[in-house]
């Protein structure tokens, strides 16, 4: 295992050498935050990238992200040109040395939150989501006044890519994943990487788009489609955790997951599901789909047990806290990017460090 941080270069309020005295941390996960999606990577830029990396006596263990465009989501005529510049992206990762490039392929948006601020009984504070909110997101949508994490589509391109996902239904979703890995994965393989597709966050359907990565049997869907060890994905918690029906499952998941060779990247955080309260709406009408992030040790995911399924098929790669909650003076400093601070994430890296530590004995 290669315990990783998540740093997003230059710009990172987290500089590198803070990062470097975390104990345990040897890996540093990042991308090339600076080349818009639907560009091809250079080999020269991953490896300038993993050079100020090493520069500061850490290693580049992961690439997230590359994003799939829009085009290839749809199955729009430009997919294929999208596609050869996507595997020519992966071909500079590998001829730079990294070993595995993680990935999604969610509609428009990469995750959704209600709330990147959400008050903690310890004066903390947390990414959160709540369902009977979303309606004042949808809202935002309709108007153009968009929350931040929206901020990489004009209203203009939203409206557009919501009609045309108007069209793509959940199978013709999976389609479209098939024809990509068809092509992405012998690229991967000739360039000695692996891919780690993410899961949807969260784990089911949001505004009407077609998200279909949302449980460990879609991961195994996913595997199918191509068979090849090159073909695999990043185990998130915090993202099937979201959901109650897969809390209890999860370590089994990652144990088979694992043992099968396919598991090529871990995202270990928790969550905590939120209780209904009288202006949402009735329980029994929304299964258990309000939840918040929490600190590791807390919340409904039993990370120890997760590391134990790991560490019993071998697991052997790169694994990183996710998500923290702003804490101590990360909490009122605007430059931190919520769930990026630097102190919960070190305190959930420290933690994940010592499951693996005791469940190792």
């Amino acid at each position: 295992m290669v315990l990783s941080f998540r740093w997003y270069g230059a710009s990172d309020p987290v500089p590198l050498d803070a990062i470097r005295q975390i104990p345990g941390v040897r890996g540093v996960v990042s991308a090339l935050h600076d080349v818009p999606p639907g560009e091809a990577w250079t080999a020269d830029a991953v490896v300038a990238l993993r050079q100020r990396v090493e520069d500061a006596g850490l290693t580049l263990s992961c690439i997230e992200s590359i994003p799939v465009p829009e085009g290839i989501k749809l199955g729009t005529g430009a997919r294929e040109r999208l596609v050869e510049t996507w595997c020519a992206s992966v071909e500079a990762v590998g001829a730079a040395g990294v070993p595995v490039v993680c990935y999604n392929f969610m509609p428009v948006f990469d995750w959704t939150r209600t709330s990147l601020h959400r008050p903690m009984p310890d004066g903390s504070e947390a990414l959160a989501y709540v369902e009977g909110e979303l309606a004042e997101v949808e809202e935002a949508l309709a108007s153009g006044g968009l929350p931040g994490w929206m901020d990489a589509h004009s209203p203009d391109d939203l409206r557009r890519l919501f009609a045309a996902y108007a069209a793509v239904d959940p199978e013709r979703m999976w389609d479209h994943l098939g024809w990509f890995l068809e092509r992405a994965v012998p690229a991967a393989e000739a360039a000695g990487v692996k891919l780690a597709l993410h899961p949807d966050d969260p784990p089911w359907p949001l505004f009407g788009l077609p998200r279909v990565v949302t449980s460990a049997s879609a991961f195994d869907r996913v595997c199918d489609l191509v068979d090849s060890p090159a073909n695999g994905v990043t185990f998130c918690t915090g993202s099937l955790g979201a959901d109650p029906a897969q809390v209890a499952g999860l370590s089994a998941a990652a144990a088979r997951l694992a043992a099968r060779g396919r598991l090529h990247f871990a995202h270990l955080r928790n969550v905590a599901r939120l209780g209904s309260s009288a202006d949402q709406v009735a329980e029994a009408e929304r299964p258990g789909r309000d939840f918040t992030e929490t600190a590791h040790p807390d919340g409904d995911v039993d990370l120890g047990a997760v590391i134990a399924a790991l560490q019993g098929a071998g697991f052997d790669g790169p694994l990183r806290p996710d998500h923290g909650r702003q804490i101590w003076s990360e909490r009122d400093d605007p430059t931190v990017r919520p769930g990026y601070g630097l102190f919960d994430r070190a305190l959930g890296a420290t933690y994940l460090l010592g499951l693996w530590e005791a469940h190792a004995r």
